[in-house]
Order: structure tokens, then sequence, then C-alpha cells
């Protein structure tokens, strides 16, 4: 049963802590007041109501720091709003978390997702790099200086210019909103790390290598990797490829977002179609998979690829390869098995290409498919380790 007292000076002087356990001691003359006394031999006034159903602790404070009295009023006080339909504990937890950048970051999310299809990628990188780091901080307290140190934490400098750039779009959009508080954004004139456009295509002699190792990286990121080197797509479309999309053996992508199928729409908006070759054909009957080609634990697309290319690297003891560089090495044996740039531009939905109108897309239909064919040929023959069997536009004409 409660342990329950008249409240009195003298009584809450007399109560001795329990070495093992802190217990309370309910006021008879006052409802849901009380005093508990911990183990170290510390009180608090306590003030404990109910809201639908389920017990509230509004801690009051520190019994040596208020005196009975005070700590009655306060009681009264917090009863009353209790009263009212408040429920002061929630909003006491409501006035800590507010103004923290995660709750920043949240609302930032909210925003993100109705105006930026490629929010997933970056709200990653914020859950990843920067909510263990300043989730509790009051968000116009970051400074430029957090900034710099959470740059000098991050060990690969491109992830980090990633991350500094994500953090940026959170303060400016803030700043622009007027959120309370943020005035200056603390990723400005902090130094990106230096980077040089990326060449890197895996050679004749990696391919093999990459293709074993992928295994390492589990089932469905496997099969994504494999699936980016052999159709030459963006690694987040592939990631989110869905079986809505395929159709006799074309996957077509609309350009904009399919928000109720997870689909965030191609990079640069246009629509695209392009040939799975055989090979990719049979990675998805063996998934044999139901909305997401590729869906993670929870049924969501499957992330975290360039992770698992960076493990592969290091496990191979190789130079630094991303699954774009996987897409490029698509592109790059295009125009090397002699289809041209043209054919590269249309097949990996470059706007430079030129090839914009439904016409265009179907008209090209046949040379697309033989295209595909061939990549897939010339890789699954390096793969095999066999010398023959490759197609090129010069052996076909």
């Amino acid at each position: 049963m409660p342990d329950r007292r008249k409240l009195s000076i003298f009584t809450v002087n007399s109560l001795k802590p329990n070495p093992n356990n802190p217990y309370t001691v309910w006021d008879t003359t006052m409802r849901g007041f009380a005093v508990t006394i911990h183990s170290s031999g510390r009180k608090s006034w306590k003030v404990i109501y109910s809201r639908q159903g389920r017990p509230r602790w509004y801690h009051l404070g520190d019994a040596s720091s208020i005196g009975l009295s005070d700590a009655r009023r306060l009681a009264a006080a917090i009863m009353l709003r209790v009263h009212q339909g408040q429920d002061p504990q929630a909003e006491r937890r409501a006035e800590r978390t507010a103004g923290t950048f995660s709750d920043l970051a949240d609302r930032y999310r909210k925003y993100a997702e109705r105006k930026n299809k490629s929010w997933r990628s970056a709200d990653f990188l914020v859950r990843t790099y920067l909510l263990p780091r300043w989730a509790k901080l009051r968000a116009a307290d970051i400074s430029r200086s957090d900034a710099k140190a959470m740059m000098a934490s991050i060990e690969a400098p491109i992830t980090a210019n990633q991350v500094l750039a994500s953090a940026s779009a959170i303060f400016t959009w803030a700043i622009k909103e007027e959120i309370s508080g943020i005035k200056v954004n603390p990723c400005h004139g902090v130094e990106r790390n230096p980077t040089k456009s990326r060449e890197r295509i895996l050679s004749d002699s990696e391919i093999p290598k990459f293709w074993k190792a992928f295994d390492d990286a589990g089932l469905i990121r496997s099969m994504a990797l494999k699936t980016i080197l052999l159709t030459g797509q963006r690694p987040g479309e592939v990631a989110a490829m869905r079986t809505e999309h395929i159709t006799d053996g074309w996957w077509e992508m609309p350009g904009q977002p399919v928000p109720e199928l997870g689909w965030g729409g191609t990079k640069n908006t246009q629509s695209h179609r392009v040939w799975l070759p055989r090979a990719v054909i049979a990675i998805i009957n063996q998934l044999e998979p139901d909305g997401f080609v590729f869906a993670g634990t929870r049924g969501r697309a499957i992330d975290r690829l360039d992770d698992a290319m960076r493990v592969i690297c290091k496990r191979l003891g190789v130079e630094r390869a991303t699954p774009h560089d996987l897409r490029r090495t698509h592109g790059s044996t295009i125009t090397a098995l002699g289809f041209g740039r043209d054919a590269m531009n249309r097949i990996q939905n470059h706007k430079e290409g030129g090839i914009a109108s439904v016409y265009d897309r179907h008209g090209y239909a046949a040379e697309n498919e033989r295209v595909m064919e061939a990549v897939a040929a010339k890789f699954t023959t390096l793969i095999e380790g066999r010398a023959d069997n490759i197609v090129s536009l010069r052996a076909t004409k």
C-alpha cells in the first residue's frame, strides 16, 4: 500500500533513505502531492496526476532548495492546470525538446519530403552523422566550431562534404522560415574537403573480382549492385526499382515522384525506359519481389549501397569505388563496344543526349535492347572467364 502521511517539516526531515530502493511518501492533506526519498538521501517534491488512465509524475524540485509551503503552492498550480485539461508533464517534455537540432531536423524532414525528391539520401546522412552529435543541442547554439568538429570526425572526405551540405540546407531553411532563435548558418565559412572529378571505372580484370565480392554485402545489396553494373542506371533509382514499372522486359521509370509507391522520380525528372538484359531478369526472378525489387528487412527500398562498396574495396585492397562508378563502368563499356556517346546518353538518361520525346524513346527500342544485351554479354564473358562471345556494334554490322 502507498505510504501516506500528513506531510510537515518535521515529518519530511525525519524520513530516512533506503539504501536499496527509493520510496515515495504521499501527503494525506493534498491530493497528488508527495515527496520521494532517494537512496542517496536526496529528497524531491512530486506531483502525480492521471492523464488518459496513465500516471504522470511531475518533478517540482529538490526539497533542500524548495520549502514545504512553496512546494504546496507549486503543486496546487500544477493540479489547477490539470483540472483545466492541460498535461503539464507532456508540455514540459515538449519544451525541453523544442529548439533542439533533433526537433529542427524533424521539421525540415517533413518539409523536404514534399519538396525534395532526393530527401532520403540527405536524411540518411543527418541521422547517421549529425543526430548522434547534435540531437540534444539547441539548434541556435550550434556554432561554426561544432560544424568543423563534425567535419573532422568523418573519415571519408566526400561524405563529410555531403553531411555539411545537408546540415547547411537545414539551417538555411530555418533562417528562411524565421524559426525562433536561428539567425546564423554555422556551416557557412566552413572549408569543404578538396575533391576532384571522379573518373573511376572498373577494369576488365576488376569486374569478376567485384562481382564475386558483391555477395559479401548480403543477398539484396549484392543483387542491387549487380543490377547497377548490368543496367548502368543511377544507384538510387535501381534501389527504388518497382515491379509495377517492369513490363515485357522494359523498366519504365516515371520522371515524377509516385509517393504512394515510394518512387521518388528520376534525377532529371524525365521519364525513362531502359531494356533489362536477360541477366537482370534472372536476378529479379530469383528474388521474386512484390513492390520494391530490392526491398530491405522492413519492406523499404534497400540503402547503404555506398557503405557496402567501401567495405568491398577494403576487402579487395583496391582503389575506392562507389555504386556510381559501376554506372560509369557501364557507360564507358557502351562506347568501348562502338555504340557511341549518343547511345550511352540515351540509355543512361542524360539530358544532353537529346532524346526526350516518347517517339524517340520507343523509336530506339531495338537498338537500346541490342546495346544492353551486348554490354551484359561483355560483363558475363569477363565474369565467366571466357574470351569469346563479346558482342560489339562493329561485329553485328
